[in-house]
């Protein structure tokens, strides 16, 4: 019996066919047939099975009815409600009966009170739920080229796990124009394909196919599945080499460097592998002298330099190059190559010194030829061209004396001294584009002459060299410079004799004969000798030898040697003057004046006057410069009648040197004139007295005797240091020449004049005359006492400074 059971679920209908076999044998063997296909939904009603075992529905929940299913899954159950038997899990057809073109699934149906079982057997349909597949998505062939149209390549066949018509049906290849399928069936029903070649393949045209086989099955509908077919066409050695030129011309210049590229050759081959991987080589027509300069690198094709090239050798060089592949067959390509040698200026001109004099000397003529010298070039035209040339700084000129011949000469005069030697270049530059040149490097020395004189850093030196000197010692380094050499620039020193005051230079100074150190062989004494003036000469040892001289002034410097005279007051016993003056004597009255002398120069002559006791320091003053003594006030009653006045006289030397003089003043009540009142008398009258006049005239003599001997003596001085004609004046003198402070602070020393100064001192006035005295004077200074007389009328001088003058002779 065949039942068809209408089920609705809340998704869809689904129609299920149900075929019910009863066999009413006994109730044990009964089997209820169901078939539906595979992926039903989950909830979907196979049918009533309360209805299809003829059981009650509303006791199927008491009689617990319950499925037994012979699997690893339950994928049925029955609503005990409604008796319903529905599928609880979706079920495959292919994994539960996998190789299998039928599929049932067997299961038992149990009742209990009373128990009843009943044999269900549910058959899953195939549907076409599955594409074919592929076991590779892509297909890799290799076929090679020469393969002959016709050859059957087997294809890997595509599975679909449906059955029936659900499985493959056919396969398509896509379009092309090499290849097709043939589909076969196996004995179990498969379909597999063989492809075949229809035409010959061409790698160099084509190196790779790709095509798609498709698969489709015969389900409604069709579902198909597809694989990559990817034919790789090997490579056969069918085509040979081929250069891009059948042939080639290069231009190259010559000297190019060795290494450098002169072309690089590109063959090509259509075949791959080593049917394409070229290797170059020279052929037998290329020759050796080719070979040899040329280098072929057998990998790529590059021609390089092997060797220099020089285009005066070779201009062209022919070569064929043969290009041959690796294959078993190797085949083979030619092409021809022909390098044209480009001439450049690459010749560098030459100079050769053909004669050449060195040293020679200094004085060498002007126009003397001292070189020849030739020039050359190998290149020709422009570039063998020469021009020659050497420094215009230099003393000399080139003269072409023939073809590429040429002179040095001296052009100017020549001076060691300036330039010892010249390093004489020549420079060779020919023509070319662009021009070379070469260049040649001589060194000419020159000889010494004795023709430079010694010559003093000064032509005068002035020496000063302080009195008291030690004998030997050094006074100066009087060194000469002679920019000769050798023998021309060894020096001797002397110095040239004269005489002064009978004395020669040699035995007051001495001259080291090589290094020109000057020495003192005695101790000066400022206040006798003054200065010196002599020669010293330089001689080089050339021949002839020359020399040259230089004046030394020789100038002796004063040391403070000498203690002050005091030489007024006189005094002539001791150091003790007693003088008288009238208590009545007015404020500012001059009591006395100290006079003293000193024989230094100026610095040291310089003196000064002070106190050194004073009875009453409020009474007298002293001038310290002119040492006046006068009176500050009036004397009084309550003063002492006798005052007691120590001078001390100091120069300005270091250490200062001084005397002393005492005055003892006794005041007495006589009424005399001031010296103001004197001053005021003309000094042409009569103002002196009768005794006074003897004391002057008694003072006078004496002076006049001592001013006599004086002289005497300074006469035979002189006369025993008469100096030469080429000595300066003598200066001997006693008191110095010149800055010479005397009495009553008159400064004597002047460029024009020298003065000498006389004092008179007298109760009744004084006199001060002043006349020219000549160059080279000497002082000869005197005292003359004042009388002691106290008179209205006249009284003597206190002290009278006189001076006489004599002049030294010199000759020049």
């Amino acid at each position: 019996m065949i039942m068809e059971i209408h089920t609705v679920t809340r998704s869809q209908r689904r129609y299920v066919s149900i075929f019910l076999l009863s066999a009413i044998v006994t109730m044990a063997f009964a089997v209820t047939h169901y078939s539906i296909p595979e992926e039903m939904e989950e909830g979907s009603v196979v049918s009533n099975l309360a209805t299809d075992l003829g059981l009650d529905v509303k006791a199927l929940n008491k009689r617990k009815v319950r499925l037994e299913i012979m699997a690893n899954k339950k994928y049925l159950e029955v609503n005990k409600e409604t008796g319903d038997l529905y599928i609880q899990e979706r079920m495959d057809r292919e994994i539960l009966c996998a190789s299998k073109t039928t599929c049932f699934l067997k299961l038992d149906a149990i009742i209990e009170n009373p128990i009843r079982m009943f044999n269900i057997e549910l058959e899953i349909m195939d549907i076409n739920d599955n594409a074919p597949e592929f076991r590779r998505d892509v297909i890799h062939l290799d076929i090679s080229e020469s393969t002959a149209a016709g050859e059957r390549f087997s294809l890997t066949n595509a599975f679909d796990p449906d059955v029936g018509t659900n499985s493959i049906k056919t396969y398509f290849l896509s379009e092309n124009e090499h290849f097709a399928i043939e589909i076969q069936s196996g004995r179990d029903g498969s379909k597999f394909t063989d492809l075949i070649l229809t035409k010959s393949l061409d790698r160099e045209e084509q190196a790779l196919h790709n095509l798609i086989l498709t698969a489709v099955d015969g389900g409604v509908p069709a579902r198909s599945g597809t694989a990559s077919i990817i034919v790789r066409v090997l490579d056969t050695n069918d085509n040979s080499p081929q250069f891009e030129k059948e042939s080639y011309t290069i231009n190259l210049t010559e000297n190019s460097p060795i290494g450098s590229l002169v072309v690089k050759l590109n063959a090509k081959d259509a075949d791959e592998g080593s049917n394409s991987d070229i290797v170059y080589s020279f052929s037998l027509y290329t020759s050796e002298k080719t070979q040899e300069t040329f280098s072929l690198n057998p990998e790529n094709g590059e021609i390089r330099v092997k060797e220099m090239i020089n285009y005066e050798d070779f201009r062209i060089y022919d070569m064929e190059i043969v290009a041959t592949d690796k294959g078993v067959n190797s085949l083979s390509g030619k092409c021809k190559v022909r390098i044209l040698i480009t001439d450049m200026n690459d010749n560098h001109p030459e100079i050769s010194i053909k004669s050449f004099t060195s040293p020679v000397k200094e004085d060498i003529a002007v126009g003397t030829v001292i070189a020849v010298v030739s020039v050359s070039d190998k290149d020709s035209g422009e570039n063998g061209q020469i021009d020659i040339d050497i420094s215009d700084e230099l003393p000399f000129t080139l003269k072409e004396s023939s073809d590429n011949y040429y002179e040095l000469v001296v052009s100017e005069p020549l001076d060691r001294e300036k330039v010892p030697e010249y390093d004489i270049t020549f420079t060779v530059t020919d023509r070319g584009k662009p021009p070379l040149s070469d260049n040649e490097t001589m060194t000419l020395e020159l000889l010494d002459i004795n023709d430079n004189v010694p010559q003093f850093p000064q032509s005068f030196y002035t020496i000063k060299v302080v009195e008291n000197n030690a004998p030997g010692a050094l006074l100066s380094s009087l060194t000469a410079h002679d920019p000769d050499l050798h023998e021309n620039q060894y020096l001797v020193y002397f110095i040239i004799e004269k005489e002064i005051a009978n004395t020669s230079m040699s035995m007051l100074f001495s001259i080291n004969p090589e290094n020109g150190n000057l020495y003192a062989l005695k101790t000066f004494d400022y206040e006798i000798e003054k200065e010196f003036l002599f020669h010293i000469e330089a001689r080089d040892s050339g021949v002839p030898p020359l020399s040259s001289n230089v004046t030394v002034h020789i100038i002796i410097m004063d040391q403070n040697d000498n203690t002050p005279l005091i030489v007024s007051p006189w005094r002539a016993h001791g150091s003790v003057v007693e003088e008288k003056i009238p208590r009545s004597t007015d404020k500012g009255t001059l009591i006395a004046k100290v006079i003293a002398i000193d024989t230094d120069s100026v610095h040291n002559s310089r003196i000064t006057y002070q106190f050194l006791q004073n009875t009453d320091a409020t009474l007298f003053s002293l001038d310290q410069y002119n040492g006046e003594i006068r009176t500050m006030r009036m004397f009084s009653y309550r003063d002492s009648r006798h005052q007691r006045l120590v001078v001390i006289a100091k120069d300005n030397g270091e250490p200062s040197l001084s005397a002393t003089v005492t005055i003892k003043l006794s005041t007495v009540e006589t009424a005399l004139k001031t010296y103001a009142d004197l001053t005021e008398v003309p000094l042409e009258y009569d103002i002196f007295s009768d005794l006074n006049l003897y004391l002057v005239i008694g003072l006078g003599s004496v002076s006049f005797l001592l001013l006599i001997t004086i002289l005497v003596t300074i006469v035979l001085k002189c006369q025993k240091a008469k100096p030469s004609k080429a000595a300066p004046p003598c200066r001997n003198s006693v008191i110095s020449e010149r800055n010479s402070t005397i009495a009553d602070s008159t400064l004597v020393s002047n460029d024009a004049y020298w003065y000498s100064l006389f004092l008179a001192e007298t109760r009744k006035g004084k006199l001060v005359v002043r006349q020219p005295v000549p160059k080279g004077a000497r002082y000869i200074v005197s005292s003359i006492p004042r009388s002691t007389g106290l008179t209205e009328t006249s009284d003597s001088a206190a002290s009278t400074l006189q001076a006489s003058t004599t002049t030294s002779s010199s000759s020049s």
